[in-house]
C-alpha cells in the first residue's frame, strides 16, 4: 500500500541552511568565525539576499550562529540545540510535568521558606482563600487559577527569578493538564489542609517541613 504522508519540500533558504550547517558542522567554520557577507553567500548560493537572511534567521534561532549588529554574523556552536523548553513542555504528558513541578515547587519552597516577606505570605493566603472559596463552590477553573496563583505566588518568594521563570512556563501545561484530568474540585478539597500547612511552613522559616510538605502534595495529586 501506498504511503500518503505528504513529502514537504524545502524551501531555498532551508537548502542554504543545510548547507551552511554542514560546512559548520565539517570545521569549515568554526566557533568563533564569522561567515562572508551577505553578497559573498549570494554568489556563492547562487541566492538572493532575502534567502541568506531567512537561512541565517533559522541557523540563529537553533544556536548555530549569532548576530552582532555592525560587525556580521559568527559561528556560535557547531550542534543544534535542543527545542525550546515551552516546546517539550508542551509535548510532555502530565506524569512527566508532575516530575519536573515536584522537583521545582520542593527547591522553591524550600528557598521560600528562607527568604519570604509578610507581603509574600498576605499574597499565598489570599490566593488559598481564593482556592478554597472556588473549590467550595465546585468552579473548577477558578479553582485552578487560585492553586497556579499560590504556587506562582511561592515561587516569587524563593527569590530566585529563573526558579520562578521555570515554574511559570511549567505551570501553563499544568494548568491545561489538571483541566483535562479533573471533572470536580474534589481534589482540591482533600488538598486543601496541606496547602495550609505549606503556607503555614514557609511563613514559619521551616524549610525542611515545606519541601516535605510539597512532597505529599504531590503524592495527593497524583492519588
Amino acid at each position: 500500500m501506498m504511503n500518503n504522508a505528504v513529502i514537504k519540500k524545502r524551501s531555498l533558504a532551508d537548502e542554504v541552511a543545510s548547507a551552511l550547517q554542514e560546512q559548520i558542522a565539517k570545521g569549515v567554520y568554526k566557533i568563533g568565525d564569522k561567515l562572508p557577507i551577505e553578497p559573498e553567500l549570494m554568489k556563492q548560493y547562487g541566492v538572493g539576499r532575502s534567502t541568506i537572511r531567512e537561512a541565517i534567521k533559522t541557523l540563529v534561532n537553533a544556536g548555530l550562529l549569532r548576530v552582532q549588529q555592525g560587525l556580521g554574523t559568527f559561528v556560535e556552536s557547531m550542534h543544534v540545540h535542543a527545542a525550546p523548553i515551552d516546546q517539550r513542555l508542551k509535548r510532555a504528558n502530565l506524569h512527566d510535568l508532575n516530575e519536573v513541578r515536584q522537583l521545582l515547587e520542593m527547591k522553591i519552597a524550600e528557598k521560600a521558606a528562607r527568604y519570604r516577606t509578610a507581603e509574600d505570605i498576605s499574597a499565598m493566603q489570599a490566593c488559598l482563600d481564593r482556592r478554597l472559596a472556588a473549590a467550595n463552590a465546585g468552579q473548577l477553573e477558578q479553582t485552578i487559577d487560585a492553586d497556579i496563583a499560590f504556587h506562582t505566588a511561592i515561587a516569587t518568594a524563593a527569590r530566585n527569578e529563573i526558579l520562578s521563570d521555570l515554574y511559570q512556563a511549567v505551570s501553563v501545561h499544568l494548568k491545561k493538564g489538571f483541566a483535562k484530568l479533573y471533572n470536580d474540585t474534589g481534589i482540591f478539597l482533600r488538598s486543601h489542609a496541606l496547602h495550609v500547612q505549606l503556607c503555614q511552613a514557609i511563613a514559619d522559616q521551616d524549610q525542611k517541613k515545606a519541601w516535605n510538605t510539597v512532597g505529599a502534595i504531590i503524592d495527593n495529586t497524583d492519588k
